[in-house]
């Protein structure tokens, strides 16, 4: 899974780099070309899109970094973790819900898929079958029961 992620985030990367070093120097010269740098629109909306492909690089440099560390053998068997299949039973809702745990680039709520760093997600982590646990949401607070855990590792078996 971390690998879709990152070959998504190195396509981005390739793009980001190409604008920053084709693109973007070709936009600064024909906008210096036309004079007066004081008063030249063109030359400062490229000058600030160069600040923000350069932000945008590192921030996707740091992740690719952070996903480079993922190691799928310290994600527990017998617990919720990155990547496990769980299914809740939320009293509040009084429903069954299932929710994947994924990362952050990937997180959709309407698919049932949680980043692990949601607060859904940081309350099930670690967390085992028939355990309970309390998610402090911004609509308040939800009493969720695990019924099934289904892990990474049991889904790759």
């Amino acid at each position: 899974m971390p690998q879709q992620i990152m070959k998504r985030l190195q396509e981005e990367i390739k793009q980001l780099e190409y604008e920053l070093t084709t693109e973007l120097p070709a936009e600064i010269k024909k906008a210096v070309a036309l004079g007066d740098l004081s008063e030249n629109a063109e030359y400062h909306m490229a000058k600030q899109r160069q600040v923000f492909v350069n932000a945008r690089l590192g921030q996707l440099k740091k992740r690719m970094g952070e996903l480079a560390l993922v190691n799928l053998t310290n994600i527990p068997h017998d617990k919720v973790g990155f990547g496990a299949t769980v299914t809740v039973f939320d009293s509040s809702k009084d429903e069954e819900i299932v929710y994947k745990l994924v990362t952050s680039e990937e997180s959709d709520v309407a698919k049932g898929l949680i980043s692990t760093t949601s607060p859904i997600g940081r309350a099930l982590l670690g967390k085992k079958e028939g355990d309970t646990t309390t998610v402090v949401t911004p609509n308040g607070k939800r009493e969720l029961e695990i019924l099934k855990l289904v892990t990474i590792h049991d889904a790759t078996e």
